[in-house]
């Protein structure tokens, strides 16, 4: 009996992860999440897109051709990008944030950023995270 509730179980949660996260057409992403892509990302096809529902957020995630992940809301506004420890573009972050890590990191780049609820979480080169407020004001090193 245990293993009928065991086998039921595991049924469960890969149903719900694989709901988690479906695979869709390229023309399936909002037109915000497109005309992102192409005006930060233009060199960089796009290998697959997934519809994303993970922590209970509807969205989207990409990956590009070279590993990189953007991740949209719903709507297609930018919610993270993660170049997988290589630099990202930067000319759609704040001039709060990169000018502050231009000032104060000069020799690294920003690899990761991520908007959460409260803050901005910012990877750079050389193992560095900083959090900066949601108007890009600097708060801490993490």
């Amino acid at each position: 009996m245990k293993t009928n509730y065991f086998l039921v179980a595991v049924l469960l949660l890969t149903a719900v992860a694989t709901q988690a996260q479906k695979r869709i057409s390229n023309s399936e992403l909002p037109k915000e999440a497109t005309t992102f892509l192409e005006k930060h990302f233009k060199n960089n096809a796009i290998d697959h897109a997934k519809k994303d529902s993970e922590h209970g957020e509807k969205g989207f995630e990409v990956i590009l051709a070279d590993g990189t992940e953007v991740e949209f809301y719903k709507d297609g506004q930018w919610r993270e990008v993660d170049g997988n420890d290589k630099p990202i573009p930067t000319a759609f972050i704040a001039a709060s944030i990169t000018d502050y890590v231009k000032k104060n990191y000069p020799n690294e780049k920003i690899t990761h950023i991520d908007k959460g609820h409260k803050d901005i979480d910012v990877d750079l080169t050389g193992k560095i995270d900083l959090e900066f407020d949601k108007n890009g004001k600097f708060l801490k090193v993490d």
